[in-house]
């Protein structure tokens, strides 16, 4: 079956339904509703400001760390409110994890670095977190150059292979669904299509969001697209939401035109 077409077979894994961001009194965001795909991967973009990476951070509840922040409407995970009153925001986390735009390894091993994510929910078998450590390392093409390093600190790794490794670290604690806040940007082009190709090679298990403000790669890594961008009051909106390669070719919206083809953003 074409892959396109699987795709569009596929049901929805994660959806937003008008949602509302606030910042204090600051509105951030406005009205974004938008389904995301099981098993695929969706890219945000759009101007600097416009509420991607806030909007990104709601899929896991990270806002909620921001004293003064409100959410209204809706978003739901397999159909169950994320913001439900009974929702466990630690389980959350897991099944819906993160990695930031600069390689954020923790002081310890790279050994460790896995190994933290399943010991912390509960996994106390030596034997099976090693060999979640190897299939995590498996994942993202990272054993071969790492398996004679477990011990060494994570910080001695070059940074494409740290973020190889922080992708690791969640993929560790089984999550369904990867969000990815600009996490090339800090990367070489070589180290950059690496993570790609990564992507590629996952989304065939896990749904991913990433945010990213290099059209090539939204072009290249992605099979949906979702254009944002600020109104007058500097409250991020969703512009355009479709397949990627749609949406780069015969946009609906003049102002997706005007941005992909750099005559603004």
């Amino acid at each position: 079956m074409d892959n396109q077409i699987r795709k569009s077979l596929q049901r929805t894994k994660m959806k937003t339904q008008n949602v509302n961001l606030y910042y204090g009194s600051f509105q951030a965001l406005r009205n974004v509703s938008i389904d995301i795909q099981e098993c695929t991967i969706t890219a945000l973009i759009g101007p600097s400001g416009c509420g991607k990476s806030s909007f990104l951070r709601l899929l896991n509840r990270m806002n909620d760390l921001i004293p003064g922040v409100k959410v209204e409407g809706n978003i739901l995970l397999d159909d169950a409110s994320i913001y439900d009153k009974d929702m466990d925001v630690v389980a959350l986390r897991k099944r819906v994890g993160m990695v930031f735009q600069r390689p954020n390894p923790f002081p310890m091993s790279v050994y460790d670095n896995i190994a933290f994510g399943p010991r912390h929910h509960g996994q106390k078998h030596a034997s099976e977190i090693t060999d979640i450590v190897e299939r995590s390392l498996r994942e993202v093409s990272l054993w071969e150059e790492v398996k004679d390093k477990l011990k060494k600190p994570a910080f001695d790794l070059s940074p494409g292979e740290q973020q190889r490794l922080c992708i690791a670290r969640a993929l560790a604690v089984e999550p369904e669904v990867i969000l990815m806040d600009e996490s090339c940007s800090a990367l070489d082009p070589e180290s950059t299509l690496k993570i790609e190709d990564l992507m590629q090679i996952i989304a065939k298990k896990y749904t991913i969001i990433i945010v990213t403000h290099n059209m090539e790669q939204a072009a290249r890594a992605s099979d949906m697209t979702a254009f944002m961008m600020m109104e007058e009051d500097k409250a991020g909106t969703l512009v355009e939401y479709a397949p990627t390669a749609e949406l780069f070719s015969n946009p609906r919206d003049k102002r997706t035109e005007d941005y992909i083809t750099g005559r603004f953003g």
